[in-house]
């Protein structure tokens, strides 16, 4: 009995337990998820908002404003191409590796754009311009050349799968209309002429009609009745009473 109790009791810890574990993970999956939707909300206002800057602050500020929100795109989009393409290629695991260490570099220029956004010196601001101008080119082309070749890359692939499978079905549909081809060295039948009259049509006429080259041919005369035969008489058979002459 004390066993039973113990069993039951190992179970109904287990089931706990593992009931305890499921509910931290779909909390922990809710919370990721909240986390991602939050963080997706605020990129969206802050390029926004930048994108309003960019048009109505003239000056050193808008340019500021242009170079965050041309970082922020660039990236954003090498980024999710990147991770996506990753998953199915294992050879951009070293390019994925490449943008992470760009990344930084990208953070920490964002950062330093978004501290001279409140900078009230103009003038130092605007001499801080050209080299905060050419760091972001900088990065955005690295970026652009990144995601461009990981495009090439893709399409190409596409294109080879695409030219593979093209030739497969060439050679099904072959097989399919296998009645349409004839054998090598092996002239299609001809049709005859519809004007010339086929000779099993008309096998008597062809074979006594004179030809125009030559004198007609006699027919061979029909055989003459053949003669009775003697037949010998019969024993029961009488022979004919001679007419007398009285």
């Amino acid at each position: 009995m004390d066993v039973v109790l113990a069993v039951f009791a190992l179970l109904f810890l287990l089931f706990v337990g593992l009931g305890a574990y499921a509910t931290v993970k779909a909390v922990g999956a809710a919370k990721r998820g909240v986390d991602r939707s939050i963080a997706q909300a605020r990129r969206t206002v802050e390029d926004h908002t930048l994108r309003a800057k960019s048009f109505v602050q003239p000056g050193p500020a808008g340019e500021i404003a242009q170079l965050r929100l041309a970082l922020r795109t660039s990236m954003r989009a090498t980024q999710e191409i990147l991770h996506a393409g990753s998953a199915e290629d294992e050879s951009l695991k070293e390019s994925l590796g490449l943008f992470e260490r760009l990344s930084a570099h990208g953070h920490e220029l964002d950062a330093d754009l978004k501290r001279l956004e409140t900078e009230p010196d103009r003038a130092a601001l605007a001499e801080r311009l050209p080299e905060l101008r050419s760091r972001t080119e900088r990065i955005t082309s690295s970026a652009d050349s990144l995601r461009w070749a990981v495009h090439d890359r893709t399409r190409r692939f596409a294109d080879d799968d695409l030219g593979t499978l093209s030739a497969q079905i060439d050679i099904e549909t072959g097989a399919l209309r296998h009645w349409t081809r004839t054998e090598p060295g092996q002239a299609p039948p001809q049709w005859p002429d519809a004007s010339a009259p086929a000779a099993a049509d008309h096998p008597a006429t062809q074979r006594t009609r004179p030809t125009a080259s030559g004198p007609p041919t006699a027919r061979p005369a029909p055989d003459a009745i053949a003669p009775p035969s003697w037949r010998p008489a019969s024993p029961w058979q009488k022979k004919p009473r001679p007419e007398s002459t009285t």
